[in-house]
């Protein structure tokens, strides 16, 4: 199984802040802002430079702001725009996908940029397919074809809608090809691209980053220059770095705790602090592993469905900076429903205890929950420990929460060592697809044996097939009525995204959307 690694760090609650179709390009944008040099904090690394390798936030924090990719998603938009082309759109129902570049783009170094570097940017990141890159993305890509300079021809294997967002994310990033080799990665740690900033140096614990001057596109600069620090997991660190004045805004690995105190605090204006809250659509889900002898029960998991307080969780636990979340599709989604509120309702030990008697249960469920804070954050083993108080309070189970190392915790999963655990996930791009097909498709990234053929082999491939999202809403509504009635996973909460900045920074809001892409561009100082 793929190791993801756009799993959820955190809840962005937990995890201060935490990365489409056709048209002419909008507004001619360029590099040298006027404002001031912006300095970043987050407790995130940047794990890889090189866009066929890199699928975490940190990276595709990176990549979005080093690289250009054909289409990008505007600020608060979930429709991709046109961004190193000058127009895309499809063919031969959705099986052919025709973009034409913008005229004059250059990478950092000077090069031209043309059709045969967009080529040799998805054929290389299919050709590598890293175990930690976005090659499955990428994967309904048959062949591409470069008639000229300014032209890219995608011939898809199967009709797929969801290109254009696909290539509007991070996985659409365009190299160089004269500095990237064809069949392995670039392993100096220096990135060549041709969006609004350049990568002017990388260690540890910071990335340097200053306007690239020769950068055609959409963005327009707010500054000529960011420094990302990078605390690493050291959460505290980055609250302190934050109120000594060290860091101008803190963005993804605030605590809950943090967050809550900031935005409740009478004083926190005085101290020239503000909290700024945008949308996310990132979710955590409870798992199931449908082999296991407890939880592949159906009744044992509706059980748990009854039981499980998500109002409680979110309040307690990440102090009202999540949201709760009742399918598998998050608001804010074109296709969202609330299948598994629908379905069970507000927690009901009675309903609980019906469906285990139903099925001949009657001693309590002895149940482990498997939790990893070095992936998803501290707060974790917290509402591990919070959902196992919940189940043995009904008395109908004996629950207890385990934690390991996330290394240990794949292999595990891969494994089927785990009857529940948990899993997070930070969306490639805003659409009901990628909340769907990474998580019950052929070769889903969950690792819990569930496999639905309705969903497989219907549902799925007419969704994929519709090129107006808006009317997939119907397939969609039956894919999560499905999920909730089969219980292959429960979804806990939905995240909130936040920065916390500066009181003469402006711009955040435009850096906190659904897309997950943190906009440098976006962000003045002074």
């Amino acid at each position: 199984m793929k190791t993801h690694n756009k799993w959820l760090t955190a809840p962005l609650a937990a995890g201060l802040a935490a990365a489409l179709l056709s048209g002419c390009g909008t507004e001619q944008g360029g590099a040298g802002g006027s404002g001031n040099g912006v300095r970043v904090g987050m407790s995130d690394e940047i794990l890889a430079t090189d866009p066929a390798a890199g699928y975490d936030p940190g990276s595709w924090l990176l990549f979005n702001n080093v690289f250009q990719s054909l289409l990008a998603f505007p600020k608060g938009g979930s429709e991709p725009e046109p961004e190193a082309a000058d127009k895309c759109g499809f063919s031969a129902g959705s099986t052919v996908y025709t973009c034409t570049l913008r005229d004059g783009l250059t990478f950092s170094n000077g090069n031209k940029l043309t059709s045969e570097d967009v080529k040799y940017s998805f054929d290389r990141a299919l050709k590598i397919a890293d175990p930690a890159g976005p090659a499955p993305l990428l994967s309904t890509i048959e062949k591409i074809e470069t008639p000229d300079e300014r032209t890219v021809v995608f011939r898809l294997k199967v009709p797929d809608a969801t290109f254009p967002s696909k290539i509007a994310s991070g996985a659409g990033s365009i190299v160089d090809h004269r500095e990237y080799p064809a069949d392995a990665l670039r392993t100096d740690g220096k990135a060549t691209g041709s969006g609004p900033y350049k990568l002017d140096s990388l260690s540890d614990s910071e990335a340097t980053f200053s306007a690239n001057s020769g950068y055609r596109g959409t963005a327009r600069l707010k500054n000529d220059a960011v420094t990302l620090k990078l605390y690493r997991g050291d959460r505290s660190a980055l609250s302190k770095a934050l109120t000594d004045g060290q860091i101008d805004v803190a963005y993804r690995g605030l605590s809950a705790d943090d967050i809550s105190a900031l935005e409740n605090s009478a004083t926190t204006g005085d101290r020239g602090i503000e909290v700024t809250q945008g949308s996310s659509a990132e979710v955590q889900h409870l798992v199931f592993n449908m082999k296991d002898p407890v939880v592949g029960k159906l009744a044992v998991r509706k059980a748990i469905a009854h039981l499980v307080d998500r109002e409680a969780l979110v309040e307690g636990v990440y102090k009202s900076t999540a949201t709760p979340l009742y399918s598998i599709v998050p608001a804010g989604i074109a296709g969202h429903n609330t299948a598994f509120f629908d379905t069970y309702g507000t927690p009901d030990k009675a309903k609980a205890k019906k469906a285990l008697r139903a099925a001949g249960i009657t001693d309590k469920v002895k149940l482990t929950l498997w939790s990893t804070p070095s992936r998803y954050g501290p707060a974790t083993d917290q509402e591990f420990k919070a959902i196992a108080g919940q189940l043995n309070a009904s008395g109908l189970f004996d629950a207890d929460v385990k934690s390991v190392a996330y290394d240990q915790y794949e292999k595990d999963i891969a494994a089927g060592k785990y009857g529940v655990y948990v899993k997070g996930w930070v969306p490639d791009y805003p659409d009901a697809d990628n909340f769907t097909a990474p998580f019950f498709g052929e070769g889903n990234v969950v690792g819990n044996h569930y496999d639905n053929a309705t969903i497989t082999g219907s549902l799925l491939p007419k969704t994929a097939a519709v090129a107006d999202r808006a009317a997939t809403a119907d397939e969609y509504g039956k894919l999560q009525d499905l999920v909730a009635e089969e219980l292959p996973l429960l979804p806990l909460w939905q995240g909130k995204q936040y920065a916390v900045a500066r009181d003469d920074v402006t711009g955040l809001e435009w850096t906190l959307d659904a897309s997950t892409v943190f906009r440098f561009w976006e962000i003045r100082k002074g």
